[in-house]
């Protein structure tokens, strides 16, 4: 797929599809499209997947913490919370103890909307990674993390 690749590292061909950057916002679109159809058939979206997961590990953070967990705004994740609250799937008080902040919680229909739906996330994730060789696996995540942190810094 690469044969032209040159010796400069940020641009290895002339053609752009073989950048790093468009080859991983092709896997990201198709990644997105991929869970997009498994979490429809489940009444969710990406992000409030993403959300229940994070309240899973984490109960009780804040609607900035999970924004900033599941790549929105904070506005876009008012929005999910607001609608994961409606459908029964966490709570959150009516007030803030201390500060703004209003910490977020699963319901145990949002445990179990999520247990339901993670094998599916889960093999979808399974059919992207067979592609890798399992040998290399380990250190393509590494990868990944070092050139976002890079990007971050």
């Amino acid at each position: 797929m690469l044969e032209n690749v040159s010796a400069e590292r940020s641009h290895p061909t002339k053609d752009v599809t073989h950048h790093v950057g468009y080859l991983l916002k092709r896997t990201q679109a198709a990644l997105r499209g991929a869970m997009d159809k498994v979490l429809r058939e489940h009444g969710l979206t990406v992000p409030q997947y993403a959300t229940l997961e994070l309240l899973a590990l984490h109960p009780g953070m804040s609607n900035a913490d999970l924004a900033r967990a599941t790549f929105v705004t904070r506005q876009s994740g008012n929005v999910v919370l607001r609608g994961l609250q409606e459908a029964g799937l966490i709570t959150r008080p009516a007030t803030a103890d201390h500060g703004r902040a209003r910490p977020a919680r699963l319901t145990e229909e949002g445990t179990a909307r999520l247990v339901a739906v993670q094998a599916a996330v889960y093999a979808v994730e399974e059919r992207m990674v067979e592609a890798i060789p399992t040998r290399r696996l380990a250190a393509l995540l590494a990868d990944l993390d070092r050139m976002a942190a890079a990007l971050e810094e």
